[in-house]
């Protein structure tokens, strides 16, 4: 019997699994650590939106088994924020499919789209959005073997935060159309912004929907991240490829929380509002405490994430052996950067998913463990290790 899969051997290394044996060994010592690792929402979704879902479950019909594309409610309901936030006009019935959060999305939309052999490019860290950027696709399209099925990219970027405007998109899809490429766009963090310029959505250019999907989530921007919605919207033909693997694959999101969803994209956006003033304020919080502390620090304009260069005295240790140094000094627990690909190295990501009362905790705690002898702390790391 053959126990050496495929895919397995594929995955990379899980990189943060260290810091989370530290996390879990440091909290059963009685250690309070303020958890910045995981992009995980600490907020509860709109109290209409709760409500809502507590309203639906009484309905026996609804313990039944879903539409894996979605019910006409919620795709009606996607359509029309489209509509409102980007002015980009979509039929519900064959430009929407509803997925289980975006993750799922994207995964069976590459099982859908590609073939033996085919393959992908991804924007991956460092992530530039200059010129060079189209500089390196390009030169990529002309030297690949086999033409790629799809250009992934995701703006506002996790874990870089990066942003782009529409230019970008549009040079994107002239890029994607010359070459013949789809392009799978990943804007689940649109609605975390803080500098007055919403982020635009690639389905804005003329001509997308022919080579486009986009996809979003309810995750970020209603704080539902463990109900797992999200939607793809955009070209017909690729939405119809994703709707009819996901019927062989699964019977969709749990009806309740279909209903649930389009309440909340249907009702008041003031909780979205609130929500993106929040976390703006913790965003201020941390980059000004760690200027202060002496980290060098690039404030971004969107996303819920801070992706920080390792302060120049830890450097030369890497980005996994300073978090384990963060976590024990300052019960501070952070990503390290090359667990989102290789090109992470030398950064860490910060998710402001604590309140702003444990952001200034956090940043006393860094602030001390930055002040102390950096050297030291390291030999004392090595000889436990």
């Amino acid at each position: 019997m053959n126990d050496d899969f495929y895919r397995i051997k594929r995955l990379p290394p899980y990189v943060f699994a260290e810091v989370n044996k530290m996390k879990a060994t440091a909290r059963a010592n009685g250690h309070d650590i303020i958890d910045f690792g995981m992009g995980n929402p600490d907020s509860s979704p709109p109290p209409h939106v709760i409500e809502k879902l507590r309203e639906t479950l009484k309905d026996p019909k609804v313990h039944r088994y879903s539409l894996s594309r979605g019910i006409h409610g919620l795709r009606k309901a996607q359509a029309a924020y489209y509509q409102r936030r980007f002015g980009v006009e979509l039929d519900p019935d064959t430009e929407i499919v509803v997925t289980i959060g975006s993750k799922e999305g994207l995964a069976n939309m590459a099982e859908a789209i590609s073939g033996p052999g085919d393959c992908f490019i991804v924007v991956s860290v460092p992530n530039r959005t200059d010129e060079s950027f189209f500089t390196s696709l390009k030169k990529v399209l002309d030297s690949s073997q086999r033409k790629p099925v799809a250009l992934v990219v995701n703006y506002p970027c996790n874990p870089t935060a990066a942003t782009v405007d529409l230019a970008f998109y549009e040079q994107v899809v002239d890029i994607c159309r010359h070459y013949g490429i789809y392009v799978l766009s990943d804007l689940a963090y649109c609605e975390l912004y803080f500098d007055g310029n919403p982020p635009p959505s690639i389905l804005q250019v003329k001509g997308a929907k022919d080579i486009a999907v986009e996809f979003t989530s309810m995750s970020k921007t209603y704080s539902m991240a463990g109900w797992r919605i999200g939607y793809a919207v955009g070209n017909k033909k690729l939405i119809a490829a994703l709707t009819k693997i996901k019927s062989y694959l699964d019977y969709g999101t749990f009806l309740p929380v279909q209903v649930a969803a389009a309440a909340a994209l249907n009702g008041p956006q003031d909780y979205v509002t609130k929500l993106r003033a929040m976390y703006k304020e913790r965003r201020d919080i941390l980059a000004e405490g760690l200027i202060d502390a002496g980290w060098d620090v690039t404030v971004p304009n969107a996303s819920m994430f801070l992706w920080l260069p390792l302060p120049k005295t830890y450097a030369h240790i890497g980005c996994l052996e300073f978090s384990k140094l963060l976590l024990k000094h300052a019960d501070v627990a952070v990503a390290p950067g090359v667990g989102f690909g290789p090109g992470g190295e030398g950064h860490v990501r910060i998710a402001i998913v604590e309140n702003k009362h444990r952001i200034r905790q956090a940043v006393r705690n860094i602030k001390q463990f930055l002040s102390e002898d950096a050297e030291k702390q390291i030999r004392e790391m090595e000889q436990v290790e």
